[in-house]
């Protein structure tokens, strides 16, 4: 199994975020810009302070029936965000969404973000493992 620096190596660093005290709208166009389901909410000093999902959304502007112009992030976002440290397996991960029932986690080095994975992430990660095992295994039959 692969750990999360060597997940983190093949899919990049680049994290989308923004900040508590921008709005909805801000936010929605932003995961719409860069085709992402949810954004980790950074504070000045770039700190993990939340994380902010289309279905945040989703669920929560419903309910209030107001303009996404005039709702903070900081209104939707979940506080207690699940996160990793990069010394992590993949099976690690999958286990901590699965318990979590979260969809991405946010990675921590020294209390800083250096990378975002998604359950996308992971399964792409589990399904080239086992297709480079049985790609092993068929050479090794073949001989």
């Amino acid at each position: 199994m692969k750990t999360v620096r060597q997940m983190l190596a093949t899919k990049g660093h680049e994290v989308a975020s923004i900040s508590p005290d921008q709005s909805m709208y801000e936010a929605m166009r932003l995961m719409a810009t860069k085709n992402v389901g949810a954004l980790l909410v950074l504070d000045a000093a770039d700190r993990l302070v939340g994380i902010v999902s289309e279905r945040d959304y989703a669920r929560k502007m419903y309910l209030l029936d107001v303009s996404a112009r005039d709702v903070r992030v900081a209104e939707f976002m979940t506080r207690d965000v699940a996160y990793v440290r990069p010394d992590r397996t993949n099976e690690e991960c999958m286990a901590l969404i699965t318990a979590k029932r979260v969809r991405h986690l946010p990675v921590l080095e020294h209390d800083r973000v250096i990378g975002l994975l998604s359950i996308g992430d992971m399964v792409k990660d589990t399904i080239s493992e086992k297709d480079f095992i049985i790609e092993q295994l068929v050479n090794y039959i073949s001989r």
